[in-house]
């Protein structure tokens, strides 16, 4: 790799399973570890990148794994009445009381931020740049899980929810972007291979009012494999360096033990020092 050669950031989302990054990024913190031209981020992995950008070690350890636990953030008996089975906009407020977002912070870092959302009346991706004015309402729509948050988030005049719907993992908008050199944090373990939906249909049912959205559902397990295979066989002029965690992981996407969130934690400050030492 020469001098001048673009190297990004890109960090997998994956609700909980974000305690992983959260341990990479702070171990970043921690070593004082920044190589990088620019960030792309989504979902869990949009916040996590926003609270290393702006220098809050532990921010976002404790909104995982304190006050992401809460009944109040997620209550699957609500779920069942209507509400929400993830509140976020009690977690955003809540966030906003105990623990803000160093704004000044992170208008003072260098590094350019794209946030992936999905547009929903498309069903297509959307690369959205982070600043001031945008960060916390771009950060809520790339966390906001089809169903199981009810509210749609109107950013710029389009409907948007979570961007891991289509690219779980934007290392291929890295590339294409100018990146030759990558750095990927994922949430799932070396060899995981996504599932299609066993029931297209009922998805289609579920979703008959946004059917470009479905449809992307559908074949998002196919987009996420063959990201995963450009991952394993990156293009000749392209090098991806992967953070993954270990094959004892035990977080899953809606995982509340605070034993396995922790040591998802400390699993990925390990994993940073590997990084670090191996530059």
């Amino acid at each position: 790799m020469t001098q001048n050669t673009k190297h990004a950031l890109v960090v997998e989302g994956g609700a909980m399973r974000g305690i992983f990054a959260a341990g990479v990024l702070d171990g970043f913190i921690d070593h004082d570890y920044n190589p990088f031209d620019f960030c792309i981020g989504v979902s869990a992995g949009s916040t996590n990148i926003a609270s290393w950008l702006s220098n809050q070690r532990g921010r976002t350890y404790t909104i995982i794994a304190d006050y992401s636990c809460r009944p109040e953030f997620i209550n699957f008996k609500r779920f069942a009445r209507g509400g929400h089975w993830l509140d976020l906009d009690w977690l955003w407020d809540h966030i906003a009381l105990q623990y803000p977002y160093d704004i000044q912070a992170f208008n003072k870092q260098p590094l350019p931020f794209h946030i992936v959302t999905t547009d929903v009346s498309t069903g297509e991706p959307v690369y959205t740049l982070g600043h001031e004015s945008n960060l916390e309402t771009i950060l809520k729509a790339s966390c906001s899980l089809p169903m199981a948050y009810r509210t749609p988030i109107n950013v710029e005049g389009r409907t948007m929810i979570d961007g891991g719907v289509v690219d779980s993992i934007p290392v291929i908008e890295a590339y294409n972007r100018g990146a030759k050199e990558i750095t990927v944090i994922l949430s799932q373990k070396q060899g995981y291979k996504k599932h299609p939906p066993k029931a297209p249909w009922l998805l289609r049912r579920l979703m008959k009012k946004t059917p470009h959205l479905a449809d992307a559902m559908i074949v998002r397990a196919e987009q996420y494999n063959k990201t995963l295979e450009f991952i394993n066989h990156p293009p000749q002029d392209c090098v991806i360096k992967v953070i993954a965690p270990e094959d004892n992981f035990a977080v899953g996407r809606l995982t509340t033990n605070k034993d396995k969130l922790d040591a998802g934690y400390q699993m990925g400050l390990r994993a940073a020092k590997r990084a670090v030492e191996q530059g």
